[in-house]
């Protein structure tokens, strides 16, 4: 799409008219999501996320990035790992310097030092696109750039996408991020381009503590299914309604 269509559109559905109208009268049919119907009918790829094996490395945020070309040298990340640290007095605390690319090795937590002696207990949540299978970011995106293939994976059409935010804002886990190069929305694709073709996806790879796998949820036998029958799992925020895909074993309550 040239730069000149892509200003028109984006324009326009900024403007007064689009505050007026709702998204759907501006919704047109991309090439992207016309093609939607790609992938496998009897896969729908899930994701489990083990936080008893994470220990805060990085390997994963890093191996994403230099496989996703994401910009090494800034905050944003298609994945990325937060520390908790909670305190005797309830507290939670949180971070993710850097998207935990280069682990945690300092003590303070946003520049706040805690005495080991408070704390009650200390852990590390992986975090990514949860591809959802009633995603929210796709009924708003006005122009198709946005859309859904049939194995259930989100993906971004950066030749459509005119950069106006919405689905950013509509995300409710904030795994969406405007591109610094691209200038568009990005995130996570569970590295569509790997598993299409049976390979696992960059980050999964990367984990030298297997805290991260991918699999076909429509086949029984497939281990990743199999333990998200079976076990005790858990997903972000529920309660909106999304149905996320990825799945965590031993999810502590002051997640979000």
């Amino acid at each position: 799409m040239s730069c000149s269509r892509r200003k028109f559109l984006k324009t326009t559905l900024s403007g007064t008219v689009a505050a007026s109208l709702p998204l759907s009268a501006f919704r047109f049919l991309s090439p992207a999501e016309a093609k939607a119907a790609t992938g496998t009918p009897n896969t729908r790829w899930g994701f489990l996320v083990d936080t008893r094996k994470c220990v805060g490395c990085g390997f994963c945020v890093k191996a994403c990035k230099k496989e996703n070309e994401v910009p090494y040298d800034l905050p944003v990340s298609r994945t990325w790992v937060e520390r908790y640290v909670i305190t005797k007095n309830g507290k939670a605390h949180i971070d993710s310097p850097m998207a935990g690319r280069d682990g945690f090795t300092s003590k303070k937590i946003r520049d706040e030092e805690i005495d080991a002696k408070d704390v009650t207990k200390a852990f590390f949540v992986p975090k990514l696109c949860n591809q959802c299978e009633n995603p929210a970011c796709v009924q708003v995106c006005p122009v198709g750039a946005t859309y859904q293939t049939s194995d259930g994976v989100v993906l971004v059409d950066r030749s459509w996408c005119i950069g106006c935010g919405y689905c950013i804002m509509a995300c409710p886990y904030g795994v969406r991020f405007f591109h610094p190069k691209y200038k568009v929305a990005e995130k996570c694709n569970f590295c569509y381009h790997r598993i299409s073709k049976g390979m696992k996806t960059a980050c999964v790879q990367a984990c030298p503590f297997g805290a991260r796998q991918i699999g076909n949820l429509k086949n029984f036998d497939d281990p990743v299914t199999r333990i998200i029958m079976t076990e005790r799992v858990a997903v972000l925020k529920e309660e909106y309604g999304t149905k996320p895909q990825v799945f965590y074993i031993g999810l502590d309550s002051n997640v979000r």
